[in-house]
């Protein structure tokens, strides 16, 4: 008796740990490699035309005296016809010089101003500003990205295709190597442009960059105060409504690294995942399969990775018995151990830098639900 209680207890701790190795497995390997194989038996091009419809590039900010003169000179360069662009700064209650320095800068025909006075959030002061927007496409851009000069007039050419309800341009980081995990995080952020790519083809993203994504402004969902998100959101909404939210990596903005790494945004984007899950359900009626797909693998499985690597390694310890075991787990610890060796330095070669990086984005999982739980707020962007 008491031996089969073992042996049943220890097939049960097997199995543990085999569905605990393949849920970080599926989603980061194996969810591209479905992604690829589903594109060679569905296309869904999009029917992309040069259209030059009136452009309303809004830029939400909150303190970003560093960097806003800098982002209303980019938008006024850009090759997109001056008559048909307008630009619109959301100064949400700013502390610092933010809405002077736009107000300095500022027309009020090509490039306008829209200051609140009191500081109630990101969501807020997009929500206030869209019915103001003369364009029939709103651009979303952060202030801290720079757009290149055709990224807009690549991004509209995907609203020629009447489908089309949402576009996301790409991102690149700029100056990778100014801080420890750049590498890292360039080489994350091109793993998810090939996902995003993937999934457009295939008929919709469900997701964009906040450094630069469009949809048409009638279709603006004008989400909920409090959304973290809104990046993911916004398009997901479009899908939801029966458009398509595309992705084009000919769009590109560039951001420096330093604005792009750290734990505490890997933490709020975490919150954002959270919080966005409660989303699905615009997916499932009337039923969406590929949109499902991509949110459950893209990511709800994202979110349970984090549990399913701690599991990994918790089970394979039980079960050292065999010698597969036993490499298995020593490949464990000396990938944990590199991890936090790499913390904080630079490793060479570069790849070194991938368990660190890694390792962190899915250590903030734990905080951003621990911050869930205790309704802790987060960060204004």
């Amino acid at each position: 008796m008491g031996t089969d209680l073992a042996r049943r207890c220890g097939m049960t701790v097997v199995v543990l740990f085999w569905v605990s190795v393949a849920i970080p497995v599926y989603a980061y390997i194996g969810y591209p490699v479905l992604l690829v194989l589903l594109g060679l038996v569905i296309r869904r091009p999009v029917g992309r035309a040069p259209v030059e419809p009136m452009v309303s590039l809004l830029v939400p900010a909150y303190n970003e005296e560093r960097v806003i003169a800098a982002k209303i000179h980019n938008a006024l360069s850009l090759d997109y016809p001056a008559d048909r662009l307008e630009v619109v700064i959301a100064c949400d209650g700013s502390q610092d010089r933010t809405a002077e320095i736009a107000r300095q800068l500022a027309d009020g025909v090509r490039v306008r101003v829209a200051a609140y006075p009191v500081n109630r959030g990101k969501i807020v002061a997009m929500n206030d500003t869209v019915p103001g927007l003369r364009g029939d496409i709103v651009v979303l851009s952060d202030a801290s990205s720079v757009l290149a000069t055709d990224a807009v007039r690549r991004l509209v050419t995907n609203f020629a295709d009447a489908r089309v309800g949402a576009a996301g341009g790409s991102y690149s980081v700029v100056q990778p190597d100014a801080v420890a995990l750049g590498r890292s995080e360039d080489f994350y952020w091109r793993y998810e442009t090939f996902l995003k790519t993937r999934e457009s083809d295939l008929g919709s993203t469900i997701g964009a960059h906040g450094q630069l994504h469009a949809i048409r402004r009638e279709l603006y969902p004008f989400p909920s105060p409090g959304t973290i998100n809104d990046d993911y959101v916004i398009p997901l909404s479009v899908v939801a409504r029966g458009y398509r939210a595309v992705y084009d990596p000919r769009a590109v903005s560039y951001e420096p690294a330093h604005e792009m790494t750290g734990f505490a945004r890997r933490v709020r984007i975490a919150r954002g995942n959270i919080q966005q899950l409660r989303e699905i359900r615009r997916l499932l009626w009337p039923p969406r399969p590929l949109p499902v797909l991509f949110f459950v693998s893209h990511k709800v499985l994202r979110l349970v990775v984090p549990f399913a690597m701690a599991a990994a390694l918790v089970t394979n310890a039980l079960i050292l018995g065999r010698p597969l075991y036993r490499v298995v787990f020593a490949g464990q610890v000396a990938f944990y151990l590199v991890a936090l060796v790499g913390a904080g330095r630079h490793l060479r070669p570069r790849i070194l830098g991938i368990p660190s990086y890694f390792t962190m984005i899915n250590s903030a999982v734990f905080v951003a639900l621990l911050q869930a739980m205790v309704g802790r707020r987060t960060a204004w962007k």
